[in-house]
């Protein structure tokens, strides 16, 4: 019984910056780790960034040095800076958590959609 609350998202220009946030509630005793899954028009979801309760990070290989995932310090909300977006980051974001044992997402958000244009 978990629920996954995302905001942000929206319009933002080329180059700008946008931030995502997710706050997790529910039976979240034992997650391990917190972030955002993504799906791109015609792509399957894939990891974008999640950060572990050891603050290990995994972010995909074209967000590096753009993105930034943190958390707080209980580990239920979680947030996503964005920078120097391009078009082509263009997705659906999905907030998940991860458990210990576990091969993937547990739990899903709802998703939140941004689109980077002028």
């Amino acid at each position: 019984q978990v629920e996954l609350m995302e905001s942000g998202g929206g319009l933002v220009q080329p180059g700008g910056s946008l931030r995502l946030s997710c706050a997790a509630s529910g039976s979240i005793g034992g997650v391990y780790a917190m972030g955002w899954y993504r799906r791109a028009p015609g792509k399957q979801r894939e990891l974008a960034a999640t950060i572990s309760k050891d603050d290990t990070t995994v972010y995909a290989d074209d967000v590096k040095g753009r993105f930034t995932i943190s958390r707080d310090n209980a580990g239920n909300i979680v947030n996503l800076e964005m920078n120097n977006l391009k078009p082509e980051y263009k997705a659906v974001y999905y907030c998940v958590i991860r458990r210990l044992g576990r091969t993937g997402p547990t739990s899903w958000g709802k998703g939140t959609q941004f689109t980077v244009s002028s």
